[in-house]
């Protein structure tokens, strides 16, 4: 009996692991942008400590590691984290835009969530609709889903010309990247 129960746990372990590797977490905004324009989906920023702060572990670990996370967050999501983190180095583009951000949505503690919408820009900066911000909640997937999705249910999709003008921006970045990886090899 104690075998079978250690394997379940393994294989059910596995299959979590798993489905979190297919989740993409964003760090680049620019690329986060043209995927939500492209896709119509509204962004999730996700301001964390990812290793200094409890609250977000468990977060990740009861909610965001599940699969009704996972599901949810592909058909629904763009996924942006911005870390703050102590002790893991980041690039300083990357803590300056990840501060920005954190300003603009007043953020004061971790972890929350924003979903937001990407407006038209504001002397040549961009701007942001904001939909509504949550952070940990108890009892898992199912009660933090519900709230998330009462919060993206006045998402209004983009237009069709910003949709395809990301597309295109989108498919020439590949491009861009291809070459670039193929000089380098």
């Amino acid at each position: 009996m104690k075998k079978i129960l250690i394997t379940l746990i393994l294989v059910l372990s596995s299959i979590t692991i798993q489905a979190q590797e297919e989740l993409t977490w964003h760090t680049d905004l620019d690329n986060a942008i043209l995927i939500s324009k492209a896709e119509q989906k509204p962004l999730f920023f996700f301001f964390t400590g990812s290793d200094w702060c409890g609250w977000c572990i468990r977060l990740q670990n009861e909610v965001f590691k599940t699969p009704e996370f996972i599901a949810w967050a592909k058909e629904k999501v763009v996924l942006v984290e911005l870390d703050f983190p102590r002790r893991t180095p980041q690039s300083d583009a990357l803590k300056l835009q990840n501060s920005q951000l954190q300003q603009f949505f007043q953020v004061r503690g971790y972890p929350t969530v924003w979903f937001a919408k990407v407006g038209a820009p504001v002397e040549g900066k961009t701007s942001f609709q904001q939909l509504g911000s949550t952070g940990y909640v108890a009892g898992g997937p199912t009660v933090w889903l519900d709230g998330s999705s009462k919060i993206i249910s006045s998402f209004v999709p983009y237009t069709k010309e910003e949709q395809d003008a990301a597309k295109k921006l989108l498919k020439k970045n590949k491009a861009t990247k291809k070459k670039s990886t193929k000089k380098k090899a």
